[in-house]
């Protein structure tokens, strides 16, 4: 009898290792496929911004006298606002 119980006791300790093995792999391949998913994102991400960049100036070098007045317009409109709420105080 203490043999039986010893030897299933054995078997129950082995199964329940073994699934923690599977477990802790589960994981793992888990952890490892969403870094992997972050890092597929972030280079999209630096890719639409490099676009994006490269587009705008791109805009503003064929575009250059809308340019330089929107930031004519722009600088003198904060300019006058920040003067107007200097004056208030």
């Amino acid at each position: 009898m203490p043999e039986t119980v010893v030897g299933r006791t054995a078997e129950y300790i082995a199964e329940s290792a073994g699934q923690a093995f599977r477990a802790t792999n589960a994981v793992a391949d888990a952890i490892q496929d969403g870094v992997g998913v972050v890092r597929r994102v972030a280079k999209r991400g630096g890719d639409a911004a490099e676009e994006l960049l490269n587009d705008t100036t791109q805009r503003m070098q064929r575009h250059l006298v809308l340019t330089v007045a929107t930031t004519f317009a722009v600088g003198f409109t904060a300019g006058t606002l920040i003067g107007w709420m200097m004056k208030r105080r």
